[in-house]
């Protein structure tokens, strides 16, 4: 079966056609391919710049979850950002000879295709990692293994990943994990009336090994940006916690494998709650619990995080001249498990 090229969906649609607007200024790659619906989608992952592992890399993933595209659409509008500017502006070249920036915006072609949260076999891919939660977790949100007709399944135990879970843990390890420093940026909507960025774990309660490093990263975006005030960075156990979340697996996996390198993954949780709050009838449409339908607020979503991406990829080209060390590095860390940890 042939890659449907143009499949009948928006956000499948722009990906493509910036893929053949881009050329030869990005190197694009199909990971897999997900037969679903007489189409054969394609997982595309999108990669630009230095690859070289003593180079920092930032990745920006997206479509995790086919019912959230705000997140694949801020990825493409954000793509397409960079590649126009590679027709003209010099420091764009510059930065690209610093640092490898990698992108798989939709990460579930095949939820997207249907309109479904999770993939088409019914399995949740931010559920579906082969690690279960070491603290007490919310049934089913936290994942359920009962049904795939219910929401938030994780799939079979002892199966295979699913092909979208394998495209992701695939690209990570080969793109990202090898290098000296690399961040990942996840895009989600659907939860509270903030953006927050969450960072690990999921899964537990427990600082992470790199909290001084999160601390300092979230400490430095609000010095330099304060009014961008919007964001609240926090680990994801404060809202909720839930098995088999994938970059808790990730991030394991990299302490294991990498464990001179250092791997921040991110998730860029966007305060869909606001949306509906401004416009109510969003609830009469499924897509409208976790999108905003309104032109002008798509638009505005759109543009709201491109300074976040590019402070990501700032920190990481600079990440030599703030991520602390020795002392600093102990105090960090003791004033983080004080901001995020302290019993209430």
């Amino acid at each position: 079966m042939a890659i449907t090229r143009y499949a009948d969906n928006p956000e499948l649609l722009a990906l493509d056609r910036l893929i053949d607007k881009a050329g030869s200024r990005i190197c694009s790659e199909v990971i897999t391919q997900i037969a679903v619906d007489d189409h054969n989608l394609p997982i595309w992952a999108i990669t630009l710049g230095n690859r070289n592992p003593d180079c920092p890399a930032v990745g920006f993933f997206g479509g995790v979850h086919g019912v959230e595209r705000i997140g694949s659409q801020v990825l493409i509008a954000y793509l397409s950002n960079l590649v126009e500017r590679l027709t003209w502006d010099n420091t764009l070249h510059d930065l690209l000879n610093q640092i490898r920036l990698v992108f798989v915006p939709i990460v579930n072609p095949g939820g997207f295709l249907r309109g479904t949260r999770a993939n088409p076999n019914g399995v949740d891919l931010m559920r579906h990692a082969p690690i279960d939660a070491t603290t007490d977790v919310s049934w089913p949100l936290g994942g359920q293994r009962l049904s795939r007709h219910l929401p938030w399944y994780r799939g079979i135990k002892s199966a295979e990943p699913e092909a979208e879970a394998a495209a992701l843990f695939k690209t990570v390890r080969e793109r990202l994990l090898n290098h000296r420093f690399s961040i990942a940026i996840d895009c989600h909507s659907g939860f509270g009336f903030r953006d927050r960025i969450w960072f690990p774990y999921a899964g537990r309660r427990d600082p992470l090994q790199h909290l001084a490093e999160a601390y300092a990263l979230s400490e430095q975006f609000s010095r330099t940006y304060p009014h961008h005030s919007f964001y609240v960075m926090e680990p994801q156990s404060l809202n909720y916690t839930t098995h088999g979340d994938v970059w808790d697996y990730l991030y394991d996996e990299a302490i294991r494998t990498h464990p001179n390198n250092v791997f921040l993954p991110l998730t860029l949780e966007m305060g869909s709650w606001t949306w509906m709050k401004k416009n109510p009838r969003q609830l009469l449409d499924p897509l409208g619990l976790f999108n905003p339908m309104l032109p002008h607020r798509q638009a505005r979503v759109l543009r709201r995080h491109v300074t976040l991406f590019d402070f990501l990829q700032q920190s990481a080209v600079s990440y030599k001249r703030w991520m602390p060390e020795g002392e600093q590095r102990q105090q960090l860390h003791q004033e983080a498990l004080q901001r995020w940890f302290q019993p209430t």
